[in-house]
């Protein structure tokens, strides 16, 4: 946590030792979380009209930033990678195409509505279960302005859990999930934390949002992730076995009879090699092609992603890792729109 978020939390504990009354303290909060809410609601009103405006658009990626990381066991460096991956995404070395063809620069393909003030809404006092109630209600506004499909930048993968929630909510029903990760997540409650970037999984499955959840790039995992995987019906596809498992895998289909595909990457799915800039780093990952290959195979209704786990503290010099993290923000949006 950074030196002004502990002060922000640290002031209002004093608050409370005060003696300031509850009611008065509840009320500043909700006011910041209003107004927080405001900001992504307008920004998704104007964004969708543009994308309206130009016609022709099923479906238009919309980026929405959410810089937390202090549900990490680890490092808490994640929560500063939404503003690297836009940087990268937009960086004068490459161009402005995916591998497709689709033109990043035309809205109808990709547009932004900023980032949740995560740090100002925990410097207030707010606990979790309001922070992500918050989460879960700004994903909830860029899917009100049609035809804009979150895709959505960490912070850790604590993120997964309200953003699932809010697209099965809003669509009404579950959805499959291709999940790309080094580690299954899938912790009932890690240390304690039942909102853990290590147990996202464990509450997607508890709360009936996904019907199928495929784990791709699985290494690190232990006995309780592969109980906690046969508990909620988890297809877990670990690394030892990907050369035999490589067909099925670039071969999938899913969504049919739900409400759409979810997909979830964690950059340390991908060897370190690629992606040196991890909290968690675990040799023996998926190349970047590996899972290019299985994206653009993937028959199905992607309605929402994110990229998560990108630690700008532990990249290179040069930015590599967050210009591999942009690379799957690109593939995802030329993925989800159309």
């Amino acid at each position: 946590m950074s030196k002004i978020g502990q002060r922000g939390i640290h002031y209002f504990q004093r608050l409370n030792s005060a003696s300031v009354p509850a009611s008065l303290i509840e009320k500043g909060q909700n006011r910041v979380i209003d107004a927080s809410l405001t900001l992504i609601r307008e920004r998704a009103k104007l964004k969708g009209e543009l994308v309206r405006l130009l016609g022709g658009a099923k479906a238009s990626t919309s980026l929405l930033g959410v810089p937390l990381g202090h549900n990490s066991s680890f490092l808490q460096g994640p929560a500063f990678a939404p503003p690297r991956i836009r940087e990268a995404i937009w960086c004068g070395s490459t161009n402005s195409s995916t591998e497709e063809g689709k033109e990043l620069k035309d809205p109808r393909v990709l547009t932004d509505v900023g980032d949740v003030p995560v740090q100002e809404i925990r410097d207030c006092g707010v606990d979790d279960d309001r922070l992500m109630n918050v989460i879960s209600e700004s994903v909830k506004l860029v899917m009100e302005e049609e035809p804009l499909r979150p895709l959505v930048l960490g912070g850790d993968h604590s993120i997964s859990y309200p953003v699932v929630r809010a697209v099965s909510e809003k669509l009404g029903g579950p959805v499959d999930i291709l999940h790309f990760d080094a580690h299954p997540d899938i912790y009932n409650c890690f240390e304690g934390n039942k909102y853990s970037h290590a147990s996202s999984f464990a509450r997607i499955m508890e709360g009936g949002y996904a019907r199928r959840l495929l784990q791709v790039g699985i290494r690190s995992i232990n006995q309780e992730g592969r109980e906690q995987g046969k508990r909620f019906g988890v297809e877990q596809y670990e690394m030892r076995t990907f050369s035999r498992d490589r067909q099925i895998l670039e071969n999938l289909k899913l969504g049919e009879g739900v409400k759409g595909v979810y997909i979830s990457i964690d950059v340390d799915c991908l060897d370190p090699a690629f992606a040196p800039g991890v909290s968690h780093i675990e040799p023996g990952g998926l190349s970047f092609r590996d899972v290019l290959n299985i994206l653009n195979n993937l028959q199905g209704d992607v309605v929402g992603a994110d990229v998560v786990e990108f630690n700008p503290q532990r990249d290179t010099v040069d930015g590599m890792t967050a210009m591999v993290a942009a690379k799957l923000v690109r593939e995802l949006a030329a993925k989800i729109s159309k």
